[in-house]
């Protein structure tokens, strides 16, 4: 996303989104910390051009009634201002109540794969990468035009990744296998960083949310790590039962993910991206 200047800091986006006083305000690592009246602590975030999809999202997540979120207490396209999460050790059964809770979110369900949430824009955002939410019926077809081949030209573009590691990934495309599962609602970024753990177990953050696969979010907690993610897993399992394979398709989930990184941060992914591809065969 490009950046724009700041016309107004943390505690007057708060007061202003939100309708009340700001008593107090600081810092919590690079967002804003502020005290509303009343007493609520809440994280100020500045997102330029993004801010309005991640609320979006964050509202759609909550309204599932299934895993936390940080409230909402106002956002516009810029600024966001949420719940501040308390952050704690994750416990054994806080990860089998997340994996509970995340097949809940799943079942819950979207209108199409690439669907945005309700009210949010068809332009959004992974990380500091665009994503666009298109939607579409078949899971193979959607998942290559809108979640795969437009980041591999970008790294091609980019000199991120070579024509021929380029050429292995498209012709994974042609490969990618049909499924029976609905559309699920998806956190779409579900790497490590955004999951916090709370007293009241796992909150969830920063989302790209749109309709998809239920298993690339599963695929993106083993691409980048989760405590007792086994745990998570097994849970997850026992509420929602995974088709057979499900573990062998892991790298076809982690393809979109990898390829947003590799855009993002160079070749280091590069060569990820393409074994995962060469994996499907």
């Amino acid at each position: 996303m490009v950046p724009r200047q700041r016309s107004e800091g943390p505690a007057e986006a708060a007061a202003r989104l939100t309708g009340r006083a700001v008593t107090g305000a600081g810092h919590t690592g690079s967002l804003g910390r502020v005290t509303l009246a009343g007493g609520a602590v809440a994280v100020v975030k500045y997102a330029p051009g993004a801010a309005a999809a991640e609320a979006a999202g964050l509202r759609w997540l909550a309204d599932a009634g299934a895993v936390a979120v940080p409230r909402v207490h106002g956002a516009d396209a810029d600024w966001l201002v949420l719940d501040l999460v308390d952050a704690s050790s994750p416990t054994t059964a806080a990860a089998e109540t997340f994996g509970r809770e995340l097949a809940a979110l799943h079942a819950a369900g979207a209108p199409s794969f690439g669907a945005p949430p309700p009210g949010g824009p068809a332009d959004a955002w992974i990380g500091n990468a665009s994503m666009r939410n298109v939607p579409g019926d078949s899971w193979p077809q959607w998942y290559a035009e809108h979640r795969v081949l437009p980041y591999v030209r970008t790294a091609v573009d980019a000199g991120a990744l070579s024509s021929s590691e380029a050429a292995v990934i498209e012709r994974a495309c042609a490969r990618f296998p049909d499924t029976t599962e609905a559309p699920a609602r998806l956190h779409g970024d579900l790497w490590n960083g955004n999951v916090l753990w709370s007293d009241r177990g796992a909150v969830l953050i920063d989302p790209a949310a749109h309709g998809g696969h239920r298993e690339t979010d599963l695929a993106m907690l083993h691409l980048f790590g989760c405590p007792r993610l086994e745990r998570v897993v097994a849970a997850y399992h026992e509420a929602a039962p995974l088709a057979d394979g499900y573990r062998e398709r892991i790298p076809l989930h982690q393809l979109f993910p990898l390829l947003v990184h590799t855009v993002l941060f160079g070749r280091s992914y590069a060569a990820q991206a393409v074994a995962a591809a060469r994996s499907l065969g």
